[in-house]
């Protein structure tokens, strides 16, 4: 769908003008990569969890949580695209985009209740072992390396411009390498007869799955407080509005995330020598996407220095 772009300039009474431009690109459409990777992982983590009592294997009952998490946060990620696909109207002015940020923080939580849940399964492994079937351990866990390879391909290509999709991606991966840990602890284990190195399994991948994980979960707690998105360095945008002809001053930046793949900037520039024209503004808004990856850019003119009462108590 092709970008549509508006920008205006109008006077606002005491030497303020304003001008206003964003690119809205499409939606990411993954409808059919989300349903076919609930299906598999679902499905896949009902015989995990089956497997897992009749091998006796705590490692096989972590992959089957940390799937089981990843099911939620496609059902989640799922939801929160076509939610932020939906048309802006009265009340939600931007639509429902941010959802995707609300879909991001919930789905980081999520891992984390799951990875507790099977945390504290581990450590009563410790203390009551069972004894385990390396040779079922081996070929479930098999299964779940081409499960998890296959699930994650589906979003390979939108993982760089979507947090949702990086996470999916993310997950499913981490997933593929906990399933070829399993299948090594089964081998091993069918090798010595040694049980003890299920549980020990299990624990080396729930702290490897919350270390892993807690970038992505800083990343969406960051989105959800209106941080500059990761991708975008302020002082470069700073910078370059700074920069351009005929600014003397720049305050009242600010840079947030709207949703998981656009953002958003507001900026006041002070112009003495008069408004710049829609061309200026034209150029700014497409130069703000294609140099800092900044979706909405939103800003005002002022010809003269005067305090503005906007900006009073958050100068920047």
């Amino acid at each position: 769908m092709a970008a549509a772009q508006h920008e205006h300039s109008h006077d606002h009474g005491h030497g303020h003008h304003g001008g206003h431009g964003h690119h809205h690109p499409a939606p990411s459409s993954h409808g059919l990569a989300f349903g076919i990777a609930v299906v598999l992982n679902s499905v896949f983590v009902v015989v995990e969890v089956i497997a897992s009592y009749i091998s006796g294997s705590a490692a096989l009952l972590a992959d089957a949580g940390h799937n089981l998490g990843d099911v939620l946060s496609l059902l989640l990620a799922w939801g929160a695209s076509v939610l932020a696909a939906r048309p802006a109207g009265p009340g939600f002015t931007y639509g429902l985009k941010s959802s995707s940020i609300l879909a991001a923080i919930a789905n980081a939580a999520l891992l984390w209740v799951a990875l507790g849940a099977v945390l504290l399964e581990t450590l009563q492994r410790f203390w009551q072992p069972a004894e385990v079937n390396g040779p079922q351990v081996m070929l479930v866990a098999a299964a779940g390396i081409a499960i998890n390879v296959f699930s994650a391909l589906l979003f390979a290509g939108g993982r760089k411009t979507d947090l949702n999709l990086a996470a999916a991606f993310q997950h499913l991966m981490a997933d593929a390498v906990v399933s070829a840990s399993v299948v090594f602890a089964g081998l091993v284990i069918f090798l010595t007869g040694q049980n003890w190195i299920d549980p020990v399994t299990s624990l080396v991948i729930t702290i490897g799955l919350a270390w892993g994980s807690w970038d992505l979960l800083k990343d969406a707690v960051k989105m959800g407080l209106l941080a500059v998105p990761r991708h975008i360095d302020e002082t470069a945008v700073r910078a370059y509005l700074g920069g351009q002809a005929g600014v003397e001053a720049v305050h009242d930046l600010h840079i947030w995330g709207m949703s998981t793949t656009e953002s958003a900037l507001t900026a006041h520039l002070v112009m003495p020598g008069g408004p710049p024209g829609d061309a200026f503004l034209r150029d700014l808004a497409h130069q703000l996407e294609e140099r800092f990856g900044i979706h909405h850019a939103t800003v005002q003119v002022e010809t003269t220095s005067v305090d503005c009462s906007l900006h009073e108590g958050h100068r920047h």
